[in-house]
């Protein structure tokens, strides 16, 4: 290869009961894109921390070399003043900050002992203008898209003179247009000299533009590809351990059944934004039925979860909602509890978990009173109900009374998703079920999904990957600008069926 801008030689990372490292090694040339690939809790975002400094130099066995030389980074500004940058799949702007003052954050341009805020002005536009963004810099970054956030952080990065740019996860929250541009974005970046690891689950963006694929398992390098020797089915063989022939496995013994749940006119006023986001909807979903909800972003899908949910944003609802027959009124969650609803949310980490509980905690959140003796909870019947549920769902973790944020993102999806079937629900809600998860997890998900419905659960799913909509649902409704737009079944499916019903 050529010459290597960066090496991490023989790497290991231990904590408390876990070897999340294990003499990894490594070598990315200049002016690639390295891409970085493995299951959830393979050891890749640990990696990353380890080189941008935030695992400083001391905790961790191995040796980083930038350009031959040995680094050792006491924090992340030793690594920036290197030439590093890196990007988090949660990104880290200041919402009611400026997109000039967010670029310029902790590298402040002064004139003296004073901030030249002209200056600062006058950079961050010709920043924007490197990630070809046409926008007014003293916009506040809470009024802008999250592929607009994404780009400002990129900004932001290379304001500090970045040669080598680590984005974790960068198109994990973005639609197709977003995920294209900052794709086309890093390509440009490429031409410019600026080295680029990415971490992704998406082995279509590996295939489209990756030089060199870094494949780990279980904190081990398994094998590192050329851009000539990729491909797909290499790639998840070495992810997983093993070959998946089909990454939507294919349900048996389902009998669907009767109508589980139904809502008729359902229209939905949100208060927030002053109009109706959803009019008149009419679906229902049988026992044992994956139920698919697709649309693009924005056209409602989300939020007709949370309006069936118990209506946590409070909007205005009207219209029918049925359950095994018996009318409800979401009032609360309690009440979609009660009546047999449970939903898991998209976004796992604000909405979906305790992030400071251990798994525990987070797995009998929704089932208490089945745990509670009067006022105290049965810790040891907690605790064995816990310990089951991670055996049936293979959660990887040393203990279930690990804290949550601790676990891999396919880890914490599956906690999310195993304390409702504690609860043991008749319709389960799932919103984007295996965002930022592997291929390895998604199967896993997707084994889950079909084992609950032929125990005669009724799931309704709402997905953006059209793949995961026509590869697990039995029959699809479309949402558009908050109506349904068509109704197929899965058999007759297709991505460009579906695309013309999204887009009228």
């Amino acid at each position: 290869m050529d010459k290597p801008i960066l090496e991490m030689s023989h790497i290991t990372k231990e904590f408390p009961g876990v070897r999340a490292l294990d003499d990894v090694t490594f070598k990315v040339a200049k002016g690639e894109i390295h891409f970085v690939v493995g299951e959830n809790g393979a050891g890749k975002s640990t990696l990353m921390k380890v080189l941008s400094g935030i695992y400083p130099y001391g905790t961790y066995e191995g040796d980083i070399l930038i350009d031959g030389e040995i680094q050792r980074y006491n924090s992340i500004r030793d690594s920036e003043h290197a030439g590093l940058a890196i990007i988090y799949q949660e990104l880290a702007l200041v919402p009611d900050l400026s997109i000039y003052e967010n670029i310029y954050l902790g590298n402040e341009q002064k004139k003296g002992h004073l901030i030249d805020w002209n200056e600062t002005i006058r950079k961050a536009k010709s920043q924007l203008e490197k990630v070809r963004l046409n926008i007014d810099p003293s916009t506040k970054v809470r009024n802008l898209s999250v592929g607009t956030q994404q780009l400002i952080e990129i900004a932001k990065a290379l304001s500090k003179d970045v040669r080598l740019l680590i984005l974790d996860e960068p198109t994990a929250a973005l639609n197709d247009d977003d995920s294209d541009n900052l794709l086309n974005l890093i390509l440009e970046l490429k031409k410019q000299g600026v080295t680029c690891i990415m971490i992704s689950h998406k082995l279509k963006e590996v295939m489209q533009i990756a030089d060199t694929v870094t494949i780990l398992r279980d904190g081990k390098t398994v094998k590192t590809l050329k851009r000539d020797e990729l491909n797909e089915e290499v790639i998840i063989k070495n992810m997983v351990g093993r070959e998946i022939e089909n990454i939507y496995p294919k349900r048996e013994n389902v009998k669907i059944g009767d109508v589980q749940f139904e809502v008729k006119n359902w229209t939905v006023y949100d208060y927030s934004v002053s109009r109706e986001i959803l009019t008149d909807i009419n679906l229902y979903v049988r026992k044992g039925e994956v139920l698919g909800i697709a649309g693009l972003m924005g056209a409602g899908r989300t939020e007709f979860a949370l309006s069936i949910f118990g209506n946590p944003r409070n909007y205005r609802v009207s219209g029918e909602m049925i359950i095994k027959g018996q009318h409800i009124q979401p009032g609360h969650p309690k009440n979609a509890i009660d009546a047999g609803l449970a939903y898991v949310s998209e976004d796992r980490k604000k909405d979906g978990l305790i992030l400071d509980q251990d798994v525990k905690q987070n797995l009998s959140i929704a089932s208490l009173k089945d745990l509670t003796n009067r006022l105290t909870i049965n810790k040891n019947e907690e605790i064995l109900i816990a310990e089951e549920i991670r055996k049936d769902l293979k959660i990887k973790t040393p203990s279930v009374e690990a804290k949550v944020r601790n676990l891999s993102g396919g880890n914490q999806q599956k906690v999310s998703l195993g304390k409702w079937l504690i609860a043991k629900p008749d319709i389960l809600i799932l919103d984007e079920p295996t965002r930022g998860i592997d291929v390895g997890a998604k199967y896993e998900i997707y084994t889950i999904m079909n084992k609950l419905v032929e125990q005669g659960m009724s799931i309704i799913m709402i997905s953006s990957e059209l793949p995961e909509i026509l590869g697990m649902s039995d029959r699809i409704y479309v949402i558009a600008e908050g109506r349904i737009t068509g109704e197929i079944s899965g058999t007759e499916a297709t991505q460009e069926k579906i695309m013309k019903m999204a887009t009228v």
